[in-house]
């Protein structure tokens, strides 16, 4: 439906609605298509609605999402709704273009939103989700835009989804339980969210017929007869009253985020902690046990996984709007959570006084109710809109605190931050991605600060004092923050990101190597003079040989525009290294000693090569635990270059700004490999009739191919994308293939530029 041009000689917009009750993947089936096509048009953006949309931010969200030029996105915070859709279509107005916009609950809400997407004649699409049939129609009024309305699953997939989520496999469910898990099945009508919830109780309950027994009544006859959201409301609700007690306040706690949002792992990690939900467990850290609930919560589809790393773990998490429900409608029976400005917000049932507070939106009729609340019980401060700012409550009411978390609020800078350093409780305070460009003076007397994240801010130093904080373990700058002197007292701190080095005293540098704790350190090389950048380089390395014994684990270093060259020498670095990141436009001339074979507990490395060579795959392909390998380089091959090796990788790419060449692997190479990215040159594939040896992959689950086509005929570039598919469609797994061109501009030349590489992975302070 997407990809049939119009009847017409015209290439009209087009709008595909998908449509069908709570729970039945319709955003699962909007995501997999968007997924398969997006490569053929200009842009694509995913943005979600949801019952009480603010349109602005709607539209703001999907301007970030697209590419813009330099300065168009200036004086965004002060755009009105009129301002934001007309900036989109212009931004829009010659490409062609494909958006999701997820979950509409009102035909006013579409009626607004479809006016930032111009009819341009590009055959642009735009994918829409709703429960609502009546909404459906009327994003599709036109003939050749469709309604697509979702069916419950056949008893054949419902009863495949269900076992093999609990046994792995249809086959091997015990005789004994086969007839209790058709009358769960049954209960389940058909919704894949149901059939995942129950199912994810199963796996985790004993495989007795007792027990399952139990649960089939406790299930009652919820969607058995009629699809109502009190039937998916009472499955919901048994998965959440099986959770442990301590589960329970962890999944509750996700009540502060606004619908749709994706939650950061670390972020929600720590805030737990600082809550005081964690608890040491069996020798395991409250770090450990953080993430090890996390972890529970996704197993148990309590929550959906965002973001999968490279060793399989989801670096976030997003809550179905159907479960979040749930957690709100619980929250607020245990006066857990207060939201304010989410919905219908109330104050009638906080029993005396406000635990926690999540402010998402804030008018004055709000901020006249919240005014009279007595704050002074609040143990944490969410406020997720830039909108709550100038209507917030002074810092003055709240006296108890753990958590501050303003992260995303633009206009920060006009809050009084006054009395911040009476609130002696805080554990965690999050300015991250917010305007400020100073740091409250007074933070040095928040002695129990354990998380201070203020990356994507304009922080440029910390003040006076601050090393007083001797309790920080999670220190995220700005990017260009100057460090302070003595920051070897803060012998805590498990990560350090986001200042740079060579604006640093020396002694600060030095510093770093007395931080025991160290685990993730991501730091800035700037442009100085020669010898002091070379002097701070070095006093950076000595530090990092001084954590050799320790646990640090992450190293991110990047430098835009200047050399590297001294990182050519470095050795030893700490064998206890797991991820090595470099962005910058230097290229080793080869794979420096200190990595491989030197890092045997390497699992992620980004690394730039001048030149893709056969000995420098051997060599890397001799790292015993690597898994993710992001490959850089700038200069084509003169010949193909063959791959072997590789024992545990399990994803590969191969980027460069303006190269390209042709690898082939052997058999016995990547035998684990599930993700595969290459850039391919298609004049030197055809020599050798365009075989990969994709076949050699056995794990393959994805392969993207992009096409250097230069000096390539349209015959060979057609030979090419045939070759790759036919390899793909031999091979046992049947491996999603993506294919597309890969553009250059005119004047390149085959030995590369020396322009900076793009920031596929993320900045090191997301990660």
């Amino acid at each position: 439906m997407l990809k049939e041009e119009t009847n017409s000689s015209t290439k009209d917009r087009k709008v595909l609605s998908i449509v069908g009750f709570g729970g039945l993947g319709k955003t699962t089936l909007a995501n997999e298509v968007y997924r398969k096509v997006q490569r053929h048009f200009d842009c694509w953006a995913f943005v979600s609605v949801s019952q009480k949309p603010i349109i602005r931010k709607i539209i703001k969200d999907v301007i970030y999402k697209v590419p813009f030029p330099d300065g168009f996105t200036k004086d965004i915070e002060i755009w009105d709704e009129t301002a934001a859709i007309s900036k989109l279509r212009e931004l829009l107005q010659d490409k062609r273009y494909i958006v999701i916009i997820d979950d509409i609950w009102c035909t006013q809400a579409w009626n607004t939103i479809k006016c930032a997407f111009p009819e341009n004649n590009r055959s642009s699409r735009i994918i829409t989700t709703t429960r609502i049939m009546d909404v459906a129609r009327s994003c599709c009024p036109c003939g050749d835009d469709h309604v697509y309305e979702m069916a419950a699953l056949s008893d054949l997939h419902s009863k495949s989804l269900f076992l093999k989520r609990i046994f792995g496999s249809e086959d091997n469910c015990p005789d004994m339980l086969k007839e209790v898990s058709n009358k769960i099945l049954k209960k389940c009508g058909g919704l894949p969210l149901a059939i995942i919830s129950i199912s994810s109780l199963l796996a985790n309950s004993p495989a007795v017929k007792e027990e399952w027994e139990k649960i089939k009544r406790s299930i009652g006859s919820a969607l058995e007869k009629d699809r109502s959201l009190e039937g998916m409301s009472n499955i919901l609700s048994l998965s959440y009253n099986y959770l442990p007690p301590d589960l329970k306040t962890c999944l509750l706690y996700l009540s502060v985020f606004p619908e749709d949002r994706v939650i950061d792992r670390k972020r929600l990690v720590r805030r737990w902690i600082a809550e005081g939900f964690i608890s040491e467990e069996r020798g395991q850290s409250r770090q450990e046990v953080a993430e090890r609930y996390f972890y529970e919560l996704i197993n148990k589809s309590m929550v959906q996984p965002e973001d999968i790393s490279y060793d399989g773990k989801a670096r976030a998490c997003r809550v179905h709007d159907m479960m979040l429900e749930i957690i709100i409608s619980k929250s607020n029976e245990n006066n857990f959570v207060i939201v304010v400005g989410g919905g219908e917000t109330s104050f009638a049932n906080h029993q005396g006084f406000i635990r926690r507070l999540s402010v998402q939106h804030l008018d004055h009729e709000l901020a006249h109710l919240l005014a009279q609340e007595d704050l002074s019980h609040v143990r944490s401060l969410t406020v997720t809109s830039s909108t709550c700012i100038k209507h917030l409550p002074s810092l003055a009411k709240f006296e108890v605190p753990r958590v501050l978390d303003f992260q995303g609020c633009r206009g920060l800078e006009e809050y009084d931050m006054n009395g911040i350093g009476k609130l002696f409780q805080l554990k965690y305070l999050n300015f991250r991605g917010t305007s400020i460009s100073k740091l409250p003076s007074e933070i040095m007397m928040l002695h129990d600060l354990e998380t201070l994240d203020f990356g994507y801010t304009q922080v440029g130093e910390f003040p006076t004092g601050f090393v007083q904080l001797t309790k920080l373990q999670h220190l995220i700058a700005g990017g260009w923050t100057t460090m302070r002197n003595k920051v070897g007292n803060m012998r805590n701190l498990r990560e350090i990101s986001g200042f740079s080095i060579t604006r640093s005293p020396a002694d600060a540098v030095e510093d770093l190597g007395n931080l025991p704790s160290l685990v993730e350190i991501a730091v800035h090389l700037d442009d100085g003079g020669s010898d002091e950048f070379r002097r701070h380089a070095e006093m950076l390395h000595s530090s990092l040989c001084k954590l050799g014994s320790c646990k640090l684990r992450s190293l991110w270093i990047s430098r835009y525009c200047g050399s590297l060259e001294f990182l050519e020498s470095w050795n030893p670095l700490p064998y206890s290294l797991q991820e090595f990141y470099m962005f910058s436009d230097y290229y080793f001339t080869k794979v420096p000693e200190w990595i491989a074979p030197a890092l045997t507990s390497l699992s992620f490395l980004d690394i730039n090569l001048a030149e893709l060579t056969e000995e420098g795959l051997v060599t890397l392909g001799e790292l015993p635990t690597l898994l993710h390998l992001v490959l850089w380089f700038r200069k084509i091959p003169d010949d193909r270059v063959i791959v072997r090796g590789f024992p545990s990788l399990k994803q590969f790419t191969i980027y460069s700004n303006d190269a390209s060449a042709y690898v082939t692997f052997v058999k016995g190479s990547m035998p684990k490999l599930k993700k595969l990215d290459l850039l391919i040159n298609v004049s030197m594939a055809k020599t050798y009739d365009f075989y990969l040896g994709i076949e050699h992959l056995t794990c393959l689950k994805q392969a993207t191919a992009r096409l250097d086509n230069r000096g390539a005929t349209p015959s060979e570039r057609k030979a090419a994308e045939a070759a790759i598919r036919a390899e793909a469609g031999a091979h046992p797994n049947h491996p999603t293939v993506n294919i597309y061109e890969e553009f250059y501009e005119e004047d390149s030349e085959d030995t590369g530029g020396d322009e900076k590489k793009s920031n596929e992975d993320g900045d090191a302070d997301e990660n």
